[in-house]
C-alpha cells in the first residue's frame, strides 16, 4: 500500500503522536509504530478501497478539527479545486464509521497480516479515536462496536536453566567489553528487566548495599527491583575495569553500560552482542534479549514465586500480562508428567 508523504503531515495525527510522546511518555519505538499504523490507515482511506471524503453528517463534536491543512490545485479556467491530502484527510478521519474499520480489517486479512498484527493496528485506531473524543473532535468513538480479533495463544520462548548458564558463561571477562557483556546478561536474567530499561540504567541506579536496582520502566514509571549477588559481582568487576581504563575520563560518567567509544549503549548494540554469544554458545539464534526476561519469569514461577510478586518485578501494569507465564509453567509440568509417569 502506497503511503503519500502528505499523510504523515496530518495535524490531527501529529497532535495524537505528540500526546503519546509528551503526555503519555510512550517510548519512541512505540510511538513510531502507532504513527506507521495511522499512516497506513490514512493511505487506506485515501485509496479507491477507502473512498474519498465521506458525504453526509458526521459525529464531529463542538471543537473544530485542526485547521491550516488546505491544499489546492489550479484548474484551466483560473479557479482552484480542493485536493484531499491534508484538511480533507482530517475530515475523512473524523468521518470514519465502523464499516470503514471493518473494511480495513477485511483488507488486512486479505493481505495475510497475522492476527496479532491486525489486533495491534486495531488497538492503535481505538486509542486514536479515544483521543479524538477526549479532545472533543468527536462525540463518540467509531470503534466502540468493533471487537478485537481472537488471538492465537502463543507461549513465549524461554531458556532452560542449563542454557542460561551456558550463555552467561560465554563472554570473556578478562577484557573490559567482555566484562561489560557478562554483567549485562547477568543483570537481564537476574532482574527480568527490558533491554530498553537495561540501557537506560545509570551507575547511580545500582545500590550494592541494599542489593536493589532502580529501574525506569514504560511511561517513565520507576520501580526498585532486587538483584542477586552474582549479578552485582559482575557489575562491580566491570566498573573496576572501566575505572582502570586509560580512557575512562572521556566515558559517559552517568551511564552504567557504555560502548567501546564510552557512550551509552543502544538496544540494537545489546541485540548484536547477544547474537554473537548465541553463536559462540551454539544456542538458538532466534533468542532475543526479551527471551531472558521470559526465562526469568518462568524460572521464578517454577520455583514457587507468587504471581503478584513476579508481576511487580516485571513492571507489568496488569496481572493478565503476567499470567501467560503460568500457562508456560503448566505446559512444562504436563510435558514432564507425560515423559516421566509410567501411566501417562
Amino acid at each position: 500500500m502506497h503511503c503519500d508523504a502528505d499523510m504523515t503531515e496530518n495535524r490531527l495525527v501529529n497532535e495524537f503522536l505528540n500526546y503519546l510522546n509528551f503526555e503519555r511518555h510512550f517510548s519512541p519505538h512505540t510511538a513510531k509504530c502507532y504513527g506507521a499504523d495511522l499512516t497506513q490507515f490514512c493511505a487506506f482511506l485515501s485509496s479507491e478501497r477507502g473512498g474519498g471524503l465521506a458525504s453526509g453528517t458526521t459525529n464531529v463534536g463542538a471543537t473544530p478539527a485542526p485547521s491550516g491543512d488546505v491544499t489546492s490545485t489550479a484548474t484551466g479556467d483560473g479557479t482552484s479545486t480542493a485536493v484531499m491530502v491534508k484538511t480533507d484527510l482530517t475530515q475523512r478521519l473524523l468521518a470514519v464509521t465502523a464499516d470503514d474499520v471493518k473494511s480495513l480489517l477485511a483488507f488486512l486479512g486479505e493481505q495475510n497480516y497475522s492476527k496479532s498484527t491486525i489486533a495491534r493496528k486495531l488497538a492503535t485506531l481505538r486509542s486514536f479515536y479515544k483521543f479524538c473524543v477526549r479532545r472533543n473532535y468527536l462525540t463518540a468513538n467509531p470503534l466502540s462496536s468493533i471487537r478485537m480479533p481472537k488471538q492465537e495463544k502463543r507461549l513465549p520462548k524461554f531458556l532452560s536453566v542449563h542454557e542460561v548458564d551456558k550463555l552467561l558463561n560465554t563472554p570473556e571477562v578478562t577484557t573490559l567489553l567482555g566484562a561489560r557483556d557478562r554483567a549485562m546478561l547477568e543483570v537481564m536474567y537476574s532482574t527480568g528487566i527490558r533491554v530498553s530499561e537495561l540501557v537506560a540504567l545509570n551507575a547511580s541506579d545500582v545500590d550494592f548495599t541494599a542489593q536493589v536496582l532502580r529501574v525506569r520502566g514504560k511511561g517513565k514509571k520507576q520501580r526498585n527491583t532486587p538483584i542477586g549477588p552474582t549479578a552485582l559481582g559482575t557489575i562491580q568487576r566491570y566498573i573496576d575495569m572501566r575505572r582502570a581504563d586509560v580512557r575512562s575520563a572521556s566515558f559517559d560518567q552517568e551511564a552504567l553500560f557504555v560502548n567501546k567509544h564510552g557512550q551509552r549503549l543502544s538496544t540494537r548494540s545489546v541485540r548484536r552482542k547477544l547474537d554473537k554469544y548465541l553463536g559462540v554458545a551454539g544456542l538458538d539464534p532466534s533468542i532475543s534479549p526479551h527471551t531472558l526476561r521470559h526465562s526469568f519469569a518462568t524460572h521464578m514461577l517454577d520455583k514457587g514465586a507468587d504471581l503478584r510478586s513476579v508481576q511487580e518485578l516485571l513492571g507489568h501494569q496488569s496481572i493478565s500480562t503476567t499470567q501467560v507465564y503460568t500457562h508456560l509453567t503448566a505446559e512444562r509440568m504436563k510435558a514432564e508428567y507425560d515423559k516421566s509417569h509410567p501411566r501417562s
